[in-house]
């Protein structure tokens, strides 16, 4: 196609057929043969000043630089893909995908608060057109509420006249989490991801953050099982916490070396020894403030003398 749009000089169509192209590159991953194609596309039509298929355009190469993990690109891509649309009127669907991508980029910064009134945005643009986009939209308004620690929020969403439009598995996947969050409940959770395999795991998206989510939740269940131990033995915090014995022990090995708390692991006996935190003297820093003074002092009269001498 691509071919025979060259050999009839149809440039307009070949550049929007390119397009397409690059985009099931991307949803392919074939992410190199991807971004060669919209390299040399973005200068062919930024030299045009085609608006609308820039945006189209900036906006793959968004979406593309962020499968790459390359969040500065995808944002400066982005950025480009506003900067275009700000000059001409853009469909409410193209409007709704920028919006979208924006709150993507967002929270993958940890920036939920702002990601979660983006998604709301491209929630109520396709929810009007009643596209099927819409539900990944509410989808990822669940998912930030629940990274904020707003889980109970979930439930009222959804009984929302616009979220009840949308009841089905992506919901109630989200709801599922969003439960086993409010109960702090690795069992529920675990549950959740394996009952919502498709929902869950199988969105990248949504699979990233509930990943960070189940390692924050998971150490601070740990952290609570072993805060009344000096000794105990790894398989009794597994029972309690109800996970396979070398998966715990995996993850204590893991929050000793980021120092989440003092100990060590007796895998001879099968123990975690944990160690009290060493209080700081408060006598140390104010120790080191006035020496730090007193060489400030000898400093100044150093120089005064110098100046003396002279």
């Amino acid at each position: 196609m691509v071919e025979w749009t060259r050999a009839e000089k149809r440039t307009f169509l070949r550049q929007r057929v390119e397009a397409r192209l690059a985009a099931l590159l991307l949803e392919n991953q074939e992410y190199t043969d991807a971004l060669t194609l919209l390299t040399d596309l973005i200068k062919e039509v930024r030299r045009l000043d085609d608006k609308l298929l820039l945006v189209d355009i900036d906006l793959l190469e968004s979406k593309l630089h962020f499968s790459l993990r390359n969040l500065p690109k995808a944002k400066a891509s982005l950025t480009a893909a506003r900067t275009a649309a700000n000059a001409i009127y853009v469909p409410p669907a193209q409007q709704g995908t920028i919006d979208i991508q924006s709150g993507i980029l967002h929270a993958e910064e940890k920036d939920y608060k702002t990601a979660y009134s983006y998604f709301f945005e491209a929630f109520e643009a396709f929810s009007a057109l009643e596209d099927p986009k819409a539900i990944f939209s509410l989808k990822y308004m669940l998912l930030c509420k629940i990274m904020v620690n707003q889980a109970d929020d979930v439930a009222g969403i959804i009984s929302s006249k616009a979220g009840l439009k949308y009841l089905g598995p992506d919901v109630d996947a989200m709801k599922a989490v969003a439960d086993a969050y409010s109960k702090r409940s690795l069992k529920y959770f675990e549950t959740a991801l394996r009952d919502y395999k498709s929902q869950l795991e199988e969105d990248p998206i949504v699979h990233r953050h509930l990943s960070s989510l189940y390692d924050t939740l998971l150490e601070q269940n740990l952290c609570r099982l072993i805060e009344p131990y000096a000794r105990v033995e790894i398989a009794h915090i597994a029972e309690m916490i109800e996970l396979p014995v070398d998966h715990v022990e995996k993850k204590l090995s893991q929050m000793i070396l980021d120092k989440k708390f003092a100990g060590t692991l007796d895998q001879g006996a099968g123990c975690l020894i944990i160690f009290e935190d060493p209080k700081t003297e408060a006598i140390f820093p104010a120790t080191l403030e006035t020496i730090s003074n007193v060489g400030k002092v000898v400093d100044s009269l150093y120089m005064r003398s110098a100046k003396i001498m002279a």
